[in-house]
């Protein structure tokens, strides 16, 4: 199977440069990097195709809403076949601090839609996963936090690591989950703990 690498996000110009569009914004620093190259058009996903160092990839960015992710994920396996070792879904957290990054090979949601969606559709949690982290908030402010744009001091943060993000996103694909995780997982604080 071809390597699928999905980055979560909500479709409209008035999303792009949110908090939740974290998943997007690497999608597009892969597609400029990889000098992918457009996939068929679809309702549910726009998608690219590349190949990195002998790996083919596509790329996709739902254009469901957030937590109808796996809708997505759905239609893009059922015309192209997908097994979950071959699929890294990239996500913001509102647990990680700004600009820290977390890859695993499995895991929750975290209360995540789209993971949960996706999660939903595939009937599995055996997925990887990157975190991008978008700063921590109370509870009460979840949806109104992860719907606005960073505040500057983050903006240089997140834009370091869409960076590091899209570098973890190459070594997954070349060298494998867990030889990436050794790579960026200890750049995460050890007091930083997912719930």
């Amino acid at each position: 199977c071809v390597a699928l690498v999905v980055g979560l996000g909500n479709p409209g110009s008035e999303y792009a440069g949110t908090r939740h569009n974290a998943g997007w914004w690497v999608v597009d620093e892969l597609v400029r990097r990889w000098k992918a190259l457009p996939g068929s058009p679809q309702a549910e996903y726009h998608s690219w195709n590349a190949t990195v160092q002998g790996h083919a990839v596509s790329l996709i960015k739902p254009l469901t809403w957030m937590n109808l992710s796996g809708e997505a994920v759905t239609v893009y396996r059922d015309q192209h076949g997908l097994g979950t070792p071959e699929l890294l879904v990239v996500a913001d957290d509102v647990y990680l601090p700004a600009g820290h990054l977390r890859l695993r090979a499995s895991g929750s949601s975290g209360g995540h839609n789209g993971l949960k969606s996706i999660e939903q559709a595939l009937v599995s949690r055996e997925f990887a996963r990157l975190r991008v982290g978008v700063g921590a908030v109370t509870a009460s402010r979840l949806r109104e936090h992860v719907l606005e744009a960073p505040l500057e001091d983050e903006a240089a943060l997140l834009e370091r690591a869409k960076a590091q993000a899209a570098d973890t996103v190459e070594y997954w694909l070349v060298e494998g989950i867990i030889a990436a995780m050794n790579r960026i997982n200890r750049r995460v604080p050890r007091e930083v703990s997912e719930p």
